[in-house]
């Protein structure tokens, strides 16, 4: 009998509404256009959801609870968990256990964790991976709000009259907001679109104005915009006096950074920096979307704040179409935040001091709470690395990958004595678990999340869990029933635990706290399993929800007032002979690719590991297109395919964060992040790593296509990507391999092996094959440049007929191609060709190819082809 099930992606900030069918193990998924997020719409990674609970994307899952390695019960497992806090409680105080959670969590998960290590085991050591991505936006909205609280909703992208992108390539990191605001330029031709970033991204496609400052400069930038502001007396002066503190510091620290001073300093032209203070200064209607490019630094914070200033000069805030707006990265981040979830926090929005204490340990009848801030990600791992932390639960995420030094990080995991790891499937962390939970998938999860417009959701199961997995916020009341806290972790559903989430964020609040959505205190079951996404605050006051915060002006510091705040900005200066690598996301993958990895659609599109540079670069150190280079510094080393483009500056770098030792060897890009943070929020400073790039040789390359994946600890590099019928497995060697043995051995020694030489390119392919067909494919050269691309492996690979396939290996044994469009796999190549022979819009592309006319990620990237190739054929 088929179902239909309306939940929430489990991907980005933009939390959208998907409508799942089912019926037996079969599902398809599309997006829910009655969800106010996404209206209709799902990008790349959403549209391909159902290949990740395929028997493909679950082949890997934790299925049972083990202790050591060894197969346990679920009684036993937390009867050992409770052990080991209590013991290390004993020996070495409650600042010697630590939890470290995730934004793709659940608010359910996410408010038992916190409750568990504030107010029983007493200390607030919990912090979280949304510790990386958007912590200096929480706290640049603290220090100028007074609190957590994101003023703007998506409907002001679709109302303002400029849109200012500042350190965010939405196109793919949060690409049905990018759809929207596509949507919203097409339907009003005042909007202006301004992007602020030192590359040029596909975001680029939208942009009216491309600033391509220099690295870490942009709280310069800004700083210059509110001088601007203020010497052309486009201020706000009643907003100012009536509603604001600290004008007169923050006018002073801005007094000499005019235009030439701030041209000097952000390699940015008077002319460029001119006509884009002059657009925000005669537009009252304007958005800063800001993202992981200002919060990843080491004065994210402190940037953060510059762009409030100038929202706060201008009185422009708490209005349609205007406002700073922080998007957040993952689905749940925002949901932690409420919880308090971060070791900076304490609950509901609520701090350390006393008066707060006090209320939340009355209302968790608490024997104690933490009453003051516990270690944030970088400093928990390094207490864990002296020694320090004796208990460590990871929940959801993959920090031996994703925090800075990662090499330390995995040296602190392999000292601590007991590491709780609760996920989906073994990843670089679960290598170092003594004790190993299976945890629910997207599809079993029953509970709420909370987007970037602070709009609450329900993500609800539509499949039963897989083998002994369990709720994460079960887990965590079973131990703490087991340290003695029956009475205040009786949890038996997630219902009961949001309806307590929501009744202490009303607590004693009486409209002095952000957060309050004691409007959702009285659900029953059956209001619960039926929520609609609703924005925060819901209460007495807003009990349908609230959809932009701060239209009375009031705020919630001491005062009521916003505040300005003045800093002086840093520059990340670079050793002559070195480059600034910065990192960041790609289109079709998602954080350490433990879910999208697992999907052949989604890993075509960037099959390996890469690093960009500029060709001036590449030149000088005599580099050239797709060879490999390793990426080094003092903190360790990652490997990569050099893609040689013009979108870097000279002296820049660019790599993605998402591969891991799973998927290839020497890849962790977060082995090279220097574990500098904010002094404000503790994020890490990502984007701007001093490395030095040297040559990354092989005697040998080849490229296998196999229905099973390989890996050897003989190959001094290797990468495996999925495909719709196998793996691609790209391998270098210091020494040349006889390929025929070699197969033979990895197979049968009977399978057949034919082999084919081009010996004007110096390329050879052997395939082994039985007597039904084709078992392996091998491509090898000197040059790993001239193997073929992974399109064309996969469609080869696809041909089942033997003298169809020797035609093609007697041909030009491949050629390179890339893939753009991941729903109907074209390819650069088709689409080049289709312009050529006249396809000249999107609309026409669409119509031929199908390429951009289902989820639409890849129609930035179709439009930077229809440019280049016109340009082309106009010089030729």
């Amino acid at each position: 009998m088929m179902t239909t099930q309306a939940t929430t992606c489990p991907y980005c900030g933009v939390g959208c509404g998907v409508q799942v069918q089912s019926e037996s193990d079969a599902i398809q998924v599309q997006a829910d256009d009655q969800h106010p997020a996404n209206l209709g719409r799902l990008c790349s990674k959403g549209s391909a959801l159902a290949a990740t609970v395929s028997d493909t994307g679950e082949a890997a899952r934790i299925r049972h609870p083990s202790i050591d390695g060894k197969q346990v019960d679920w009684n036993q497992a937390t009867d050992h968990i409770a052990a080991s806090i209590r013991t290390a409680i004993d020996e070495h105080g409650a600042g010697s256990v630590a939890f470290y959670l995730s934004g793709q969590l659940l608010t359910e998960d996410y408010y038992v964790a916190n409750k568990l290590m504030k107010g029983f085991i007493g200390t607030a050591n919990v912090d979280t991976n949304s510790r990386l991505c958007m912590s200096s936006a929480v706290a640049a909205y603290q220090r100028a709000f007074g609190a957590d609280a994101v003023p703007c909703c998506y409907e002001d992208l679709e109302c303002t009259d400029l849109l200012v992108l500042i350190g965010s390539n939405a196109a793919w990191t949060h690409p049905v907001l990018y759809q929207r605001m596509v949507q919203a330029k097409q339907s009003n031709p005042n909007l202006r679109v301004v992007l602020i970033d030192p590359r040029r991204t596909v975001s680029n496609d939208l942009a009216d104005l491309h600033l391509p400052l220099k690295p870490s400069s942009d709280g310069i930038l800004f700083k210059g915009l509110l001088h601007y502001l203020i010497e052309h007396d486009v201020i706000d002066r009643a907003f100012i006096a009536d509603h604001t503190d600290g004008f007169a510091e923050a006018e002073r620290s801005v007094d000499s950074w005019d235009i030439s001073r701030v041209a000097e300093h952000t390699d940015l032209s008077r002319d460029e920096l001119t006509l884009f203070y002059d657009w925000f200064a005669t537009t009252p209607k304007t958005i800063s979307f800001y993202s992981q490019g200002i919060n990843q630094s080491a004065t994210g914070t402190d940037k953060c704040n510059d762009i409030i200033n100038c929202h706060l000069v201008t009185g422009r805030i708490g209005h349609p179409g205007m406002g700073p707006f922080s998007i957040t990265g993952q689905p749940n981040a925002m949901g932690g935040r409420e919880v308090g979830g971060l070791a900076s926090q304490l609950a509901a929005h609520m701090g350390f001091g006393e008066p707060e204490t006090n209320r939340v340990q009355r209302f968790w009848n608490a024997p104690t709470v933490a009453k003051q801030p516990g270690l944030k990600a970088v400093d928990l791992f390094e207490a864990m690395h002296r020694g320090d932390i004796k208990v460590v639960w990871i929940l959801a995420t993959n920090p031996a990958v994703s925090l800075p030094n990662s090499e330390h990080v995995r040296a602190a995991l392999a000292k601590c004595p007991t590491v709780i790891v609760s996920d989906l499937t073994a990843n670089d962390t679960t290598e170092y678990a003594n004790v190993l939970l299976p945890a629910l998938g997207w599809g079993e999860k029953d509970g709420t999340v909370t987007n970037s417009e602070r709009r609450i959701s329900r993500q609800r199961a539509f499949r039963p869990p897989l083998g002994e997995a369990k709720p994460d916020w079960w887990a965590l009341t079973q131990v703490a029933q087991k340290l003695g806290y029956t009475d205040q972790f009786p949890y038996t559903s997630a219902h009961q635990v949001f309806v307590e989430h929501a009744q202490l964020s009303g607590f004693e609040n009486h409209g002095t706290r952000a957060f309050d959505i004691s409007g959702l205190s009285s659900l029953n079951q059956h209001d619960y399993d039926t929520l609609k996404p609703i924005q925060w605050p819901v209460n007495e006051t807003a009990p349908l929800g609230t959809v932009r915060l701060f239209t009375d002006h009031r705020f919630f510091t001491a005062t009521q007032r916003a505040q300005f705040i003045a800093a002086a900005p840093q520059i990340v200066d670079v050793p002559d002979g070195m480059f600034l690598l910065n990192t960041g996301r790609l289109r079709d993958q998602w954080h350490t690719m433990t879910r999208t990895g697992q999907v052949a659609a989604l890993s075509a599109h960037d099959e390996l590991p890469f690093v960009d540079m500029h060709p001036a670069d590449a030149k000088e150190l005599g580099l050239s297109q797709h060879q490999f280079v390793q990426v080094r510094n003092q903190y360790g080393r990652f490997v990569g395919r050099l893609n040689v483009v013009a979108s870097v500056q000279p002296k820049q770098l660019f790599a993605p964060i998402h591969w891991n030792q799973k998927f290839a060897q020497h890849a962790v890009v977060s082995n090279v992040v220097a574990p500098v943070v904010d002094a404000v929020s503790g994020q890490p400073q990502s984007k701007a790593a001093v490395v030095s790039v040297q040559p990354f040789e092989c005697q040998q390359w080849a490229r296998i296509v196999t229905t099973v994946p390989l890996q050897s600890a003989d190959w001094a590099y290797w990468a495996q990507t999925r495909t719709a019928n196998g793996f691609v497995t790209l391998v270098g060697m210091d020494q040349e391999i006889d390929w025929q043995a070699w197969l033979r051995s990895r197979f049968e020694a009977s399978v057949f092996v034919k082999h084919y030489q081009n010996p004007i390119s110096g390329q050879q392919a052997l395939i082994a094959s039985d007597d039904k067909q084709p078992l392996a494919l091998v491509f090898t050269h000197t040059d790993v440049a001239k193997l073929p691309s992974q399109v064309w492996l996969e469609r080869v690979y696809a041909i089942n007929d033997s003298t169809a396939l020797n035609k093609e290996l007697h041909g030009e044994l491949g050629g390179y191609d890339e893939l753009v469009c991941s729903c109907f796999k074209t390819t650069r190549k088709t689409i080049t060709a289709a312009i050529e022979q006249g396809s000249s819009d999107l609309d026409t592309l669409a119509a031929t190819l199908g390429c951009g006319s289902k989820c639409g990620s890849c129609r930035p990237e179709l439009n930077e082809l229809l440019r280049l190739t016109t340009q082309k054929n106009m010089v030729a």
